[in-house]
């Protein structure tokens, strides 16, 4: 277990990654416009100080709130999103005083019966620290001032890995440290023997069904996804642009020719399950995906139980975007998969559910409110914080959305025996 002190300094370093996301900007993106997949960011940032507050100060010791309209403000549960534009909000100036002031008071007398409310606020910075990234991506803004050190270029990583059927045991185990509610607890999970790609889809497998009509291709969609497709006019994943040498792509401001070994991103559900469908294959189930990643042996990372770090996957933005899927080899997970942690989300066939058993943390808006109604995805993305992750995290949105960092892997399709 990691020393109270050091999950003070990440506390810290989580605090100075929002920063580096947002100050650059000015006023009026802080604002922002108002779309049903983005905060203001003016909002955003009181709502860390104020969730960080809420768990730490206010319930863990007890304290008297700080802003005595913050919980009006800035209780995502209780504030309607498309309110947020709309607020008394404080400025600026006001919200970074905020901020200072709530992370001072709970590092200096951070107590060890707090651990629990602590990671709890610091892994919600990391998640909103993401999502800063996914809205200035959205919104085509500056790519942020962070230091970037890209990945040498790692090609491609075709064909599949079989993995032996069996009884796994899916979710986390008591013992080893925060997890979050939806992981709780490991549970037997009979799965039967299936394959599964070494490496995520890539730009340039995607790109073949792209050109060969798969957004035209009606017989590629659920009824479900048809409608989607039709009512958003997708014909493309959402950043691609088609020019005279081929297809580019916009990461933040800026476009640049596709790179064909990376990883296909921002794509929706629908879109991964139109393309299996139109190549035969399928999209895994999370019980396959966290198998394929952990073994039967349950390892906490892919690699084993060293935590992430630059010579294992593309997390952190350390790279500033996505990495070729055959990047990494030192991380690959003991059946031959690669890059099952960072570099892309990953899409799952699973529908968001508790499982068996499931009891509410204190944290009850985090997982309840959005089972039934989400898709799940595994393993994080080039911008997800390492200390977030780890095999058996779920992360969970609707099918539509395409502003995710999220691609996808595929499995086999198992031919029946005559």
């Amino acid at each position: 277990m990691k020393p109270l002190a050091d999950l003070a300094l990440d506390l810290g370093d989580a605090r100075a990654r929002s920063l580096a996301l947002t100050l650059d900007l000015d006023d009026a993106r802080w604002l922002g416009p108002r779309l049903a997949t983005v905060n203001p960011l003016l909002w955003e940032m009181g709502h860390l100080g104020w969730f960080q507050e809420y768990w730490v100060l206010r319930h863990a010791r007890r304290e008297a709130p700080i802003l005595g309209n913050g919980d009006a403000l800035y209780d995502s549960a209780k504030v309607p999103h498309d309110t947020r534009w709309d607020l008394p909000l404080p400025d600026r100036g006001a919200v970074l005083a905020y901020l200072r002031e709530v992370l001072e008071r709970t590092v200096r007398s951070a107590r060890e019966e707090e651990r629990y409310f602590l990671a709890l606020a610091l892994f919600h910075e990391d998640m909103h620290g993401e999502a800063f990234a996914m809205t200035r991506q959205s919104l085509g803004y500056p790519a942020p001032p962070l230091e970037a050190t890209p990945v040498p270029r790692g090609g491609a990583l075709p064909g599949d890995v079989a993995v032996p059927g069996g009884e796994f045991v899916l979710g986390a185990r008591e013992g080893g440290g925060f997890v979050f509610d939806n992981e709780k607890w490991g549970h037997q999970a009979p799965i039967d023997a299936f394959r599964i790609a070494r490496a995520p889809v890539t730009n340039r497998d995607y790109g073949a069904f792209v050109e060969a009509g798969g957004y035209d291709d009606r017989g590629c969609w659920s009824d479900e996804g048809w409608r989607w497709r039709c009512a958003s006019s997708a014909s493309q994943p959402v950043h691609w642009t088609r020019t005279k040498d081929g297809w580019s792509s916009r990461r933040y401001h800026a476009h640049a020719p596709l790179a064909p070994d990376e990883p296909v991103t921002h794509l929706s559900w629908f879109e991964a399950e139109a393309f299996c469908r139109r190549a035969g294959r399928r999209l895994p189930t999370e019980a396959e995906w966290e198998l394929a990643a952990s073994g039967y042996e349950k390892r906490t990372y892919p690699w084993g139980e060293t935590p992430p770090h630059a010579g294992l996957a593309n997390v952190d933005a350390r790279a500033g975007g996505p990495a070729d899927v055959g990047s990494f080899a030192a991380g690959d997970s003991p059946f031959g998969c690669r890059q099952m942690l960072g570099n892309v989300w990953e899409w799952t066939a699973s529908d968001f559910a508790p499982y068996r058993g499931f009891v509410v943390d204190p944290y009850a808006e985090y997982s309840a409110p959005w089972f039934h109604g989400h898709k799940v995805l595994r393993g994080g993305s080039w911008a997800t914080r390492g200390r977030l992750l780890r095999n058996t995290f779920r992360n969970f949105y609707t099918p539509d959305r395409r502003d995710v960092f999220a691609g996808f892997r595929t499995c086999a399709v198992e031919e029946l025996s005559t």
